[in-house]
């Protein structure tokens, strides 16, 4: 995230292994619907890739893949592919030629830096007619139950430990500029199995975790996990689902 003051600060810096271990993995469709608008499968930029989520589905897809991010932790956490490249760099400040990208993507975190700046750099590195295409996700939904724990943690017990960008999730970045032609707007629906330990590994991932145990020092999740397991119930695994909003532009 960027600050007031144009420095990064690293808010998953502290959880980069539960990150990488606990994040969900997105869907083929939404690969599918950037697939039919983009204008060439030669160069992706998938910018703040984090430990990596959505680089294995463009690897497949592109000849080559930049990966950046400006967090070291989280990028040690990146599986290398041959034909990933992968960067120490702010948003604003793409190691990329101008003209020669195909596509941009932002996996749940353009919130953290969308602005002039950062736009600029899209447009200065993309081809004509390339594509940018950005999605988030907010809450998961498993059970009501759980459901109300969830909502509980997020909203109450994590209640002034998110950073003010998180307000874009949950608005599903409708607040969000986006200063692009051919824009378009798509929902689809990330799925997964989960036992109620990668539930409780993706809780720990959130980066309000990390502010609340650096603020109050303790743990915010360990007095819920027994709810957790209760609420939860014999059912060894369950189905979970999140909304996830993508959104499509393209640089004339």
């Amino acid at each position: 995230m960027n600050g007031a003051d144009g420095a990064f600060t690293d808010h998953f810096a502290g959880a980069a292994a539960a990150y990488a271990r606990a994040r969900p993995t997105y869907p083929a469709t939404l690969y599918a619907a950037i697939d039919a608008v983009v204008p060439g499968h030669r160069l992706a930029w998938d910018c703040a890739t984090g430990s990596g989520q959505a680089v294995a589905p463009l690897a497949a897809r592109f000849s080559d893949v930049v990966a950046s991010d400006a967090s070291a932790a989280q990028l040690s956490r990146l599986v290398r592919r041959p034909n990933v490249h992968v960067v120490l760099a702010r948003a604003e400040r793409a190691p990329l030629a101008a003209g020669t990208v195909d596509l941009v993507t932002v996996a749940q975190a353009l919130h953290w830096f969308a602005g002039d700046a950062f736009y600029a750099e899209v447009r200065r590195v993309l081809r004509p007619g390339g594509t940018i295409a950005a999605w988030t996700y907010d809450l998961l939904g498993i059970a009501p139950a759980l459901d109300r724990l969830v909502a509980h943690f997020y909203g109450e017990i994590l209640a002034g430990c998110w950073p003010p960008p998180r307000e874009a999730v949950e608005r599903r970045y409708a607040n969000l500029p986006w200063p692009f032609v051919r824009s378009r707007t798509l929902r689809f629906e990330m799925r997964a199995r989960w036992r109620c330990d990668d539930l409780l590994d993706y809780l720990a991932s959130w980066s309000a975790v990390a502010v609340f145990r650096r603020r109050h020092g303790h743990d915010p999740l360990a007095p819920l996990t027994a709810a957790f397991r209760t609420a939860w119930g014999d059912t060894d695994v369950r189905d979970v689902a999140w909304p996830v909003t993508l959104k499509l532009g393209q640089v004339s």
